[in-house]
């Protein structure tokens, strides 16, 4: 069943373009063909969900297999979801607009632990039963989660899924796709299609465990594996290239990655220990998907992404070959947060430049005891000489994280995150004539499972504690922004991530009472109440997990800790210990003791192994490849703002296309230009931007077949050649009607709008005859004056004549006899002084006039009339 959106889909719902589905990249798979049918959910808005890499990486290399289709859904927002409950309209695909129920299999991405209260509003909104146990013996979907916390401890969410995808999707994914196929063809139970899956590396059933009496999980029959492998597949840059969203998203750029896993040993950090072995891209490959992806999609800027970009030796080389290649192009480079050791001036000119990025770097602790804890392998010296590096480089502010609460930390330790700041502007003062500022995070440490941390107690108290001393010393520094993780949602994710079954019944209330969106800042307050009404419900003390004779105290003022008794930690039953993801727990254990000892680990990629356990057949192994030489750097982006010719193009807004706003249309058309490669003139200064100019902003929802924007080229095209280069890449309602080349000096439509015409329907509460709404419109006509009263943007409100920015005003179809919507045509001031006319005006003049409420329906803007710049 297609799904009618076109009363749900409309203007009125905020950013109503993240629900199309037709924007670039988006596959449009036969779906009465396909043997499989998939549809990829990430439970976020569409901005955080659409640009996510995993997402798109997986969507594209489904849709790539024989026989199996692939389409999207992402969480609605609260306008949309609550439009669809009050018409009982369930969850769709974005592409088909079908029902998802009508899929074989429906995947969620859970890679944040309060996460998957999301995935259930998903389910509720999509009219499926929300557990495995309600869900038994039916046809709906089959429900499956993947991503980190997934993989890392599914026990608390294992009832709300029929299965869960562990590791890397790329070859499990079509798998699974092969698998369901077979027992679609042989006519499969839904519990013989999952024994089925169950057999595949990397699938686990939850159905087909149980949870024991000391927390352990095991199977509760014989034909399934007693550990369930975590998969590891090699990242393949040229899926990575996809979606290019008409709204801007989180991350608006292309993301290519370079490397897959870290083996620096961070003893916190959890993806680290979760994407062992490293794994290099070869560099000629990274080069090309992104030369080829920045063609393909027109974005603007590109990410090389890594747990540790820094740590791919190939970095320097890969990104200043991409930059020269794109020299003449305005592109910029992002990256994410970067180890300081390794920041050099060849990574500085990667991502600096005309567009300087920001700069963010991870000591993670304020002294090097700690660093030595957490086995960050980071000194003083090394800190200091990537600031300097940066100071160097043009960079006056630069982003700091640090993390409070970790095992063995005392007061002096946290003291030094100041002091590391106030020492680091010191030794930074001569180099620049500028302050250097600084935006600090601060994070509550939360242990993780997998991790040689994952014993370890934390405790709210000491966290606010210990913030209330970091505010006191950061008080008097100036230039220094400091921002908190709210202690609220770090107890409760560490509660929730490293808790067991029993939680499901937590998560799902949690979820009844209103904790949705939880990583958003706005609903914090009410997330942490759901949360903890919840688990009061449930009987459980609200508290920190704390692991029987684990718990780590300081013993004296160096802030060493008290003796742990290993052995029993090593006999001590996790939830996740059935989960085989390549570390040994042994290794685990021993080097929570070299953390004890304040002793550090090489990196295993670069300094020989470290035992963990992981390199095997099963995962592999590192893969470290040899850096190419670097290329000399060809200078940074300089601007052509060469003016060699000027081109007017007549265009239209249809359809879909209505529901892009203003802005966003502004976007597309910069990347049109880019992927048509129309060699656009920029505008100077520290931002340059292309010199396209739309004449009439249009508003949300209103369509037009007379819009106006104006091109200048630093080199002459052919028209014919640029006009059918611009259609090539525009969508196809927005239809180009004609072309024209102007005087390189004439005025750009902007500055030259006089009158536009528009085609409008509007509606009154009651059935009227066509002579009254004849008599409405001629009494606006022939009065001189309807006075409105405007509010300027500074809050000063004056009263306007709306009846002299109205030239003519008629009925289009006078064929009834009565009726209460009726079709008008009027020509209307466009300029930009303050005197457009707009649908909205006319209503209000006809509601002067009747004394009746008209409400616009439809608004279409038939054309824009230019005055005749040359009597200007």
């Amino acid at each position: 069943m297609v799904i009618a959106t076109d009363t749900l889909i409309t203007p009125e719902i905020f950013k109503p373009a993240r629900y199309l589905g037709n924007e670039l990249g988006a596959k449009h798979k036969d779906f009465d063909t396909a043997n499989v049918r998939w549809v990829l959910t990430y439970p976020e808005v569409y901005e955080v969900g659409a640009s996510n890499l995993g997402h798109i990486i997986l969507y594209n290399i489904i849709n790539a297999q024989p026989r199996q289709m692939c389409d999207r859904a992402y969480l609605p927002a609260p306008d949309l979801a609550m439009k669809m409950r009050e018409t009982n309209t369930p969850l769709f695909a974005l592409e088909t607009k079908k029902d998802v129920k009508e899929y074989d299999i429906l995947g969620f991405s859970l890679s944040y632990e309060l996460g998957a209260t999301n995935i259930l509003e998903m389910l509720s909104l999509a009219h499926i039963p929300l557990t495995w146990q309600e869900r038994k013996d039916t046809d709906f979907p089959l429900i499956f989660a993947g991503g980190q916390t997934a993989t890392s401890n599914p026990e608390p969410y294992a009832d709300f899924f029929d299965f869960v995808a562990l590791g890397d999707g790329e070859e499990l994914l079509p798998e699974i796709g092969l698998v369901i196929e077979e027992g679609k063809r042989d006519g499969l139970t839904r519990t013989e299609l999952l024994l089925d899956l169950a057999q595949v590396p990397g699938v686990y059933v939850p159905q087909f465990y149980d949870m024991q009496s000391d927390g352990s999980v095991k199977p509760n029959r014989p034909d399934v594996p007693e550990r369930i492998l975590r998969r590891v597949a090699t990242p393949i840059p040229a899926y990575s290239i996809g979606l290019v969203p008409y709204v801007q998203t989180v991350h608006d750029r292309l993301t290519i990655e370079i490397r897959r896993g870290c083996t620096r040993g961070c003893r916190f950090c959890q993806p680290g220990m979760l994407t062992r072995p490293a794994r290099d891209v070869e560099p000629e490959e990274v080069v090309n998907s992104i030369i080829e992806g920045m063609k393909q999609t027109g974005f603007n800027e590109f990410s090389l992404l890594s747990l540790s970009c820094s740590d791919y030796l190939s970095l320097p080389a890969v990104g200043i070959e991409i930059k020269n290649r794109l020299h003449d192009e305005n592109i910029s480079l992002a990256l994410p947060s970067q180890r300081v050791d390794r920041f050099d001036e060849n990574i500085a000119n990667i991502i600096g430049g005309t567009r300087k990025g920001g700069l963010t770097f991870a000591p993670e602790a304020g002294t090097q005891r700690m660093r030595d804890i957490v086995n960050k392998g980071l000194t003083n010296e090394e800190l200091l000489r990537g600031i300097q590096t940066a100071v160097r480089e043009g960079w006056n502010q630069v982003k700091l994280y640090f993390m409070i609460g970790l095992p063995g930390e005392t007061d002096e330790d946290v003291i030094g995150i100041v002091e590391t700041v106030k020492w680091l502007r010191q030794e930074c003062r001569h180099l620049s004539n500028k302050r250097l500022n600084f935006n600090i995070t601060i994070s509550n440490f939360t242990p993780k499972p997998h991790t040689p941390f994952q014993w370890h107690s934390v405790s709210t108290s000491e966290f606010l504690r210990k913030r209330n001393i970091l505010r006191d010393e950061f008080y008097p520094v100036k230039g220094i922004k400091v921002n908190y993780t709210d202690v609220r949602i770090s107890a409760i994710e560490d509660f929730v991530g490293r808790g067991d079954r029993t939680l499901a019944s937590v998560v799902r209330r949690a979820w009844e009472l209103g904790a949705g969106m939880d990583s958003w800042w706005e609903s914090i307050d009410k997330a942490y109440k759901a949360w903890q009404t919840a688990i009061d419900e449930a009987g459980l003390t609200w508290k920190y997990r704390q692991v029987e004779n684990g718990e780590w105290r300081r013993s004296n003022g160096e802030g060493r800790m008290e003796t742990i008794d290993y052995q029993l930690l090593a006999n001590m039953s996790l939830p996740w210990d059935h989960l085989d993801t390549g570390i040994d727990k042994q290794w685990l254990l021993e080097d929570l003791e070299r953390a004890l000892q304040e002793a550090t680990v090489p990196d295993c990629a670069f300094d020989g192994c470290s035992s963990c356990g992981v390199c095997s057949p099963d995962f592999g192994h590192n893969i470290v490849v040899t850096p190419p030489p670097i290329p000399d750097y060809l200078g940074d982006f300089k601007p052509n703002q060469e003016k060699a010719q000027k081109l007017r193009v007549w265009f239209g807004k249809q359809g879909d296309m209505a529901l892009v706003s203003h802005l966003d249309l502004v976007r597309l058309f910069d990347r049109v230009i880019r992927r048509a490669g129309i060699p656009i003139s920029y505008t100077g200064g520290f931002h340059p931007g292309p010199k396209i100019s739309i004449a009439l902003a249009l508003s949300l929802g209103m369509t037009s077949n007379g819009e106006i924007v104006d091109f200048e080229n630093h080199t002459r095209m052919d028209i014919d050649e640029f006009t059918e280069k611009l259609k090539a890449n525009l969508p196809l309602e927005i239809p180009i009607f004609k072309v024209e080349e102007l005087p390189v000096k004439s005025p750009k439509a902007t500055q030259i709008l006089d009158t536009a015409e528009y085609i409008i329907t509007v509606s009154a509460d009651n059935k009227y005859s066509l002579n009254q709404w004849k008599n409405w419109i001629d009494n606006v006509q022939n009065t001189s004056e309807i006075l409105m009263q405007k509010t300027a943007k500074t809050g000063k409100k004056k009263m306007v004549n709306l009846r002299e920015n109205l030239l003519n005003i008629l009925l289009v179809d006078d064929h009834f006899e009565e009726s209460n919507t009726v079709k008008i045509n009027y020509v209307g001031s466009a300029k930009n002084d303050g005197s457009l006319l707009t649908p909205d005006h006319v209503c209000f003049m006809l509601e002067q006039v009747s004394q009746e409420k008209i409400n616009l329906v439809k608004a279409h803007r038939e054309n824009i009339i230019l005055a005749d710049y040359i009597t200007q």
